[in-house]
């Protein structure tokens, strides 16, 4: 019996592709309690702590992926010791040589593995080759964890900091865990100076962090996941088989979807750094009470729009180089932005289309700015508010939508087969659904100040409290969570 139950045990130890480690899955609950116990015995050793962390951090992507993290690993050796020797060398030739290197086989690493299929079938349509699609597999987080390699060496090579000169210490940095396969993208810049603070969890601070936890689970299981499951993914799947009414409802319910999702991730992998002493800035901020698309841009998936703002747009020249150039700037940023998110045309065009509102309302606000005309009062607020989440909505057919034809059959649905005379029963039918929808939006449009006031009373309250919260949401999760676990959306990219 002892035997078979160790069996099972180490069973349960390896990796294992139908069921990955995630944040949202069972045996996540009892890798971070046994890291959390582990990490505050040696936490106040610098070393110790590092240590600690990194390899959980790597038995979690292992978990994760499998033998995937193997390239993390390699990454980071080949980052490390080109940014040493970057930071090392003042020959600017030399310099700039190791940098073209780590880009390379950065964006080269990234290219095999997520774009060699892509380039293969579209050279396959253009000519008379016939070239087959190799088998490859993308790796979790590769995506994120190449463009913390770039910024990195990029700082580096720019002077804005020195490189760690320790290997454990980077290696750290790019497997922490909380943040590796979904990001946030972290700059080193942020993280690495928190290696030399003593570790110190104040109430604040563990208020925070169980808050952004379990407010992260709820968006992920309790909203996203059963709209997902009971709803969105019965739309998309075939557009055609739906009326405009349930096509229109299903893009509002992907809006929701897809923003509780990836947000209540990025909030447990912030609150979990934050219960370890160390903290990651957010990663959304409401997006969809942005009354413009440059605001949606600074509120949604702020990380990565910060990276391209910084790390391709502002090196394409930014708005330094007149009027046409700001504009094509920004359209190849976000038309790149769109293809980093998946070989796919249907990116590409998301990309494409978020570049051309955000080139449109430059230009409309450099006209504005000439005429002195004022939009800053409350009703182009609210309309500004309305215009920019359809427009969202509208742009988020084409990210979840599998081609070209079903984006073209849901966009055909509603504008021509609306059918609003099917309320009725799609009410009946889907209730819980559209309840939860109702509850998810009341929920993001909550003032931040409320939220803070929430963190702010949470601080004061004893151990027993938390502990009391902590068992009825967990019961929450128990009952509305799906037999199958939903993997994350970003999981993907």
């Amino acid at each position: 019996m002892f035997a078979i139950d160790l069996d099972k045990l180490v069973q349960n130890l390896l990796y294992d592709p139908k069921e990955p480690l995630l944040f949202n899955s069972g045996f996540f609950i009892w890798f971070f309690v046994v890291f959390i116990i582990t990490y505050s015995l040696v936490a106040q050793n610098r070393n110790a702590r590092i240590l600690t962390f990194t390899i959980f951090s790597l038995y979690f992507f292992y978990k994760a992926c499998g033998w995937f993290v193997g390239l993390v690993i390699i990454s980071a050796i080949v980052d490390f010791f080109i940014s040493n020797a970057i930071y090392g060398i003042t020959n600017r030739a030399k310099k700039k040589a190791l940098l073209v290197t780590s880009i390379i086989l950065n964006l080269g690493l990234l290219f095999y593995f997520k774009y060699t299929n892509f380039f293969i079938q579209l050279i396959g349509s253009f000519s008379a080759l016939r070239l087959h699609p190799l088998n490859l597999l993308l790796p979790v987080g590769i995506s994120f964890y190449t463009f913390e390699n770039l910024s990195y060496t990029v700082d580096v090579y720019k002077g804005h900091f020195k490189p760690v000169t320790r290997f454990i210490d980077y290696l750290y940095f790019l497997s922490f865990f909380p943040k590796l396969m979904m990001g946030p993208i972290v700059r080193a810049a942020d993280f690495l100076p928190q290696l030399d603070k003593p570790y110190y969890v104040s109430k604040d601070d563990f208020a925070t962090g169980f808050y952004l936890i379990f407010s992260g689970l709820f968006k992920k299981i309790v909203i996203s996941d059963f709209i997902n499951v009971n709803f969105v993914g019965y739309i998309f799947d075939d557009p055609s088989k739906h009326v405009g009414l349930e096509c229109l409802l299903g893009v509002y319910g992907y809006a929701l979807v897809i923003y509780c999702d990836f947000s209540g991730y990025s909030d447990m992998a912030i609150g979990i750094v934050r219960w370890c002493g160390i903290t990651i800035p957010p990663n959304f901020n409401s997006p969809y009470q942005s009354s413009s698309i440059t605001e949606f841009w600074r509120r949604w998936h702020i990380s990565l729009s910060s990276w391209l703002r910084d790390y391709l747009y502002i090196p394409l020249g930014g708005s330094r180089k007149g009027k046409f150039r700001t504009y094509l700037n920004l359209f190849i940023t976000m038309l790149l932005g769109g293809f980093w998110h998946g070989a796919s045309w249907n990116f590409v065009a998301w990309g494409g289309m978020h570049g051309f509102a955000l080139t449109f309302e430059k230009a409309k606000n450099y006209v504005v700015e000439k005429l002195k005309y004022n939009w800053t009062s409350v009703l182009f607020k609210i309309i500004g508010v309305i215009l920019t989440f359809h427009f969202v909505c509208f742009c988020w057919i084409f990210f979840r939508a599998s081609s070209f034809a079903d984006s073209k059959a849901l966009i055909g649905q509603i504008s021509g087969n609306f059918d609003g005379s099917v309320w009725r029963s799609l009410f009946a039918n889907y209730q819980n659904v559209f309840l939860v929808m109702l509850l998810g939006f009341a929920l993001h449009f909550i003032p931040k100040e409320t939220e803070d006031k929430v963190k702010g009373l949470l601080a004061k309250l004893p151990l027993v409290a938390f502990l009391l919260i902590a068992f009825v949401m967990v019961f929450i999760f128990m009952q509305v969570k799906t037999a199958e676990p939903v993997l994350p959306i970003y999981l993907q990219f």
